[in-house]
């Protein structure tokens, strides 16, 4: 911070972007904690953190945008438990909220950085998303730089409290994960029992789906 500055800042949340163990809520308080200092400008720290995490998302974009839709329909149709149906409701819903999900992804922790390869997937118009991500990512770095601004040689503490807010989000993510897959699960062997059924009592069957 000292040596670079506010542009020296704005490279570190760029990497945050591409190498998430860099975790900005230490890099924003420490600029704001920096500015407060009367070594760099407020508004330069603001400017330049916020560039640099446009800089970081366009970045994934691209990597999501060189994937592409056939390679990733490709992979997920060798996944188990995993069907193309899921891929097409996720898409179907990227185009209805896509500007919605890259605005207030930049404020989840772990969707911050990854929120912008989907939007490279589905192609997102370039001006939307540099719109929606100037202004989640701004709003972002806004609170957490004027947080180490005004905490001074507490700026530390901010950490902690984004520590509770990561977890939170890395729990319901979780649950949410198992919750699927238990439901894939169960699925999956009622189909196989169903079939073993159908296998053992063909004339049942058949007799059932004539009356119906």
């Amino acid at each position: 911070m000292e040596r670079l500055g506010a542009p020296g800042a704005g490279v570190a949340i760029a990497l945050e972007n591409l190498f998430p163990p860099l975790p900005s809520e230490v890099i924003l308080p420490l600029a704001g904690f920096t500015a407060a200092q009367g070594r760099m400008s407020l508004a330069a720290a603001l400017v330049w953190t916020t560039l640099g995490s446009v800089i970081g998302a366009l970045a994934l974009y691209g990597v999501g945008a060189l994937i592409g839709r056939d390679r990733i329909r490709a992979l997920v149709a060798r996944l188990p438990l995993v069907k193309l149906a899921d891929l097409d409701r996720t898409e179907a819903w990227f185009a209805r909220h896509g500007g919605k999900a890259v605005f207030f992804g930049r404020m989840i922790p772990i969707f911050r950085s990854l929120i912008s390869v989907p939007a490279g997937l589905e192609r997102m118009r370039m001006a939307a998303f540099l719109v929606y991500t100037t202004l989640g990512s701004l709003l972002w770095n806004t609170v957490f730089v004027l947080a180490g601004y005004w905490l001074g040689d507490n700026w530390t503490a901010v950490q902690d409290l984004v520590g509770v807010y990561s977890k939170a989000v890395v729990a319901v993510v979780a649950v949410a994960v198992a919750a699927f897959l238990a439901v894939r699960i169960v699925k999956a062997r009622g189909g196989r029992h169903r079939g073993a059924s159908a296998r053992q009592h063909p004339h049942r069957e058949l007799e059932r789906d004539r009356i119906l």
